[in-house]
């Protein structure tokens, strides 16, 4: 029998569709922002660190280093916060021998700098007054004659608290409703504020407690502000111009362009003004992406002169105790300067990665096309096949999602197309399985009383290739019949009769199975059975030569019993016949059975009856006869010609 390419029920074609259909309407109310499903943002963010994790550099970026506040500088300077003349020093040092090309300070001087003296005449309860210093002074100053950026950041709590002074916002530029904003911040005292430009370093901290993106500008008040990354390479040797490009069809900014005269840097922007951190590689003094030194090493001027020449410099702290150590896809505990300086040295090399404001429209046409794939295809395969297109699917998936991110530098959401492609793919192997199962069970059913259980089990393993619809196959057919059994049941009671039939006919049948023979049915005390149907069985015919002449044996040893008790003797008459004949399931809506129909069927029925008249116990067709002789080598039988007859 063919083997059938589909499913073994059309009705799991329909549920492997649905569930297809199911799935591609859940994975669009996702991406269209009318279901949020956590488990899909969650699974966009792991393919998004595996991307980052996957593309990293790993290698050192000498334009770029980092004054390290770290537990050897508090040791040795003092611990934090450190005089504002020391800090002045220290950047003197940087800009002025060291002539670094910008100097970002990731730290606020939300305060003025007071020196306490003791009151002589104290009253109960009154706290001694401060007297200024002029270490603010002396910052400022070092501040304002280099190309030095304070840092600053914005805040929202709940009664929006304000301090310091901001620096003046972009000129020209308002914000957009799309934009990050918020309600407070924490800037510098006035006389630093005035005396150099400052940027936010604000960060952008997921659900699950990592740093994966940053925003450039926000906006407060409405009005613009840009980063501390940003306004460090605006201040940089070269000076370079911001422009801002809006898009009018999102309200929000659709990228930034740095100017100079050496070059040009264009920055896309996500909706939020935000960026993916281009992450080089670990973090950390020893994890190889930048040059950390120690600030107390530059404090003591052990840098030869001009060593930092034209490089980008951040300030900022490694040492735990001053708590900037943050989560990020590459360390658990990534010094929190060093984002910045992952954030210009990707902005330098033309790394950023964004999601861009039309993503959405992306993933949903994406989900579109492969549901209809899924839902058309997927229902017609098999395992294997299954498995192939949703292979082929993925590595698609994967070979645009790389094309995109790596030449466009845009961070698509994959994740719910992910879970289309394989949740369908999960879905067509239960159902299929499930709907497998089911027709086993049907097929053990249909098929356990006309065949032997060794052969059930076979037809089991490959359910799809056998049906009960009918088809025309060469098959060799077996009528047995007991001999004078109709008068010897007129003399017996109806009882031992019955358990005498039962007794006979299931010995005669344990036979037939014996050589995997099909019962097609009892007929009183007739036995109709046929082999090469529903399993193919080459030598049909020898196996049912073979079967009648195990009859003749096995009613040898019964008819031994019945003269031990003084019973009459049986015989039987057996007629096999060979050719082409109709077998399936056959009958009306009441009843059907499994059987076979046609000449070569009526033929074998005639030699039967033909036994009794020469005298023998089986006798079998010209063609079964050639047929088990083509299959058997070598002739395992002796033939013996009865006649000619028309039947």
């Amino acid at each position: 029998m063919p083997a059938s390419r589909h499913f073994p029920a059309p009705i799991n074609r329909a549920a492997v569709s649905l569930a297809c259909v199911v799935l591609t309407l859940l994975a669009l109310c996702h991406a269209a922002g009318l279901w949020h499903w956590p488990v899909l943002q969650r699974l966009d963010d792991g393919i998004g660190d595996t991307r980052l994790r996957l593309t990293t550099p790993q290698s050192l970026d000498e334009r770029i280093v980092i004054i390290d506040i770290d537990e050897q500088s508090l040791a040795e300077v003092g611990q934090w916060p450190w005089a504002r003349s020391r800090i002045a020093d220290l950047i003197v040092e940087l800009t002025q021998r060291q002539k670094v090309s910008a100097l970002g300070l990731d730290v606020v001087f939300a305060e003025t700098e007071r020196r306490t003296t003791p009151d002589p005449h104290p009253k109960a309860g009154s706290v001694a007054p401060s007297i200024p210093t002029d270490g603010d002074r002396r910052l400022a100053k070092a501040v304002a004659d280099g190309p030095v950026v304070l840092g600053y950041y914005f805040t929202s709590d709940r009664n929006g608290h304000r301090s310091g002074v901001l620096p003046p916002p972009m000129a020209g530029l308002g914000s957009y409703p799309s934009l990050l904003s918020w309600s407070g911040y924490g800037a510098n005292v006035g006389a630093l504020a005035s005396a150099a430009p400052a940027g936010f370093f604000n960060a952008l901290t997921d659900s699950d407690g990592l740093i994966r993106s940053v925003p450039l500008i926000a906006g407060f008040d409405g009005a613009l502000y840009a980063s501390m990354g940003l306004a460090m390479l605006q201040q940089g040797s070269a000076p370079r111009t911001l422009r801002i490009h809006p898009d009018e069809s999102t309200r929000s900014f659709r990228n930034l362009e740095l100017l100079s005269t050496e070059d040009s840097l264009s920055i896309p922007l996500a909706p939020n003004g935000s960026v993916q951190v281009p992450y080089r590689g670990k973090g950390g003094p020893l994890g190889g992406s930048f040059r950390y030194i120690s600030a107390v090493d530059v404090l003591a001027g052990e840098l030869p002169v001009a060593s930092l020449e034209g490089r980008y410099a951040l300030l900022g702290f490694t040492a735990p105790g001053l708590m900037d150590l943050r989560a990020t896809p590459v360390g658990q505990a990534y010094p929190g300067v060093e984002v910045h300086a992952n954030l210009i040295s990707g902005i330098l090399d033309g790394r950023v990665v964004v999601r861009p404001a039309y993503a959405g429209t992306i993933e949903i046409g994406a989900l579109v096309l492969a549901g209809i794939i899924l839902t058309l295809i997927l229902p017609r395969l098999r395992l294997g096949g299954a498995a192939m297109l949703c292979t082929l699917l993925a590595a698609v998936l994967v070979i645009l999602d790389g094309v995109a991110y790596r030449v466009l530098h845009f961070a698509l959401p994959v994740a719910s197309i992910w879970m289309l492609i394989f949740g369908a793919l999960a879905s067509s192997l239960i159902l299929g399985y499930g709907f497998e199962s089911r027709a086993r069970h049907a097929l053990a059913r249909q098929f356990a009383t006309y065949i032997p259980p060794e052969l059930v089990r076979a037809m089991l393993r490959q359910p799809g290739r056998y049906d009960m619809q009918a088809r025309t196959l060469e098959l060799t057919v077996m009528f047995c019949d007991l001999r004078g059994f109709t008068s010897l049941a007129e003399t017996m009671p109806p009882r031992e009769l019955q358990t005498l039939l039962g007794d006979v006919l299931t010995r005669l049948s344990q036979v037939i199975h014996a050589h995997q023979g099909t019962i097609d049915k009892y007929m009183g005390d007739c036995i109709m059975a046929f082999w090469g149907a529903p399993i193919e069985m080459p030598d049909h015919a020898r196996r049912a030569i073979d079967a009648a002449l195990a009859i003749e044996q096995e009613l040898v040893a019964i008819n031994t019993n019945r003269t031990a008790a003084s019973e009459p003797r049986l015989s039987v008459g057996i007629g096999l016949g060979t050719g082409l004949m109709s077998v399936g399931n056959m009958g009306s809506d009441l009843r059907r059975t499994y059987t076979v129909i046609g000449d070569t069927v009526n033929l074998a029925s005639r030699l039967e009856g033909l036994s009794a008249v020469y005298g023998v116990s089986v006798v079998a067709a010209e063609a079964t006869r050639q047929h088990a002789s083509v299959s058997s080598h070598p002739e395992p039988y002796i033939w013996q010609i009865l006649d000619r007859v028309r039947v």
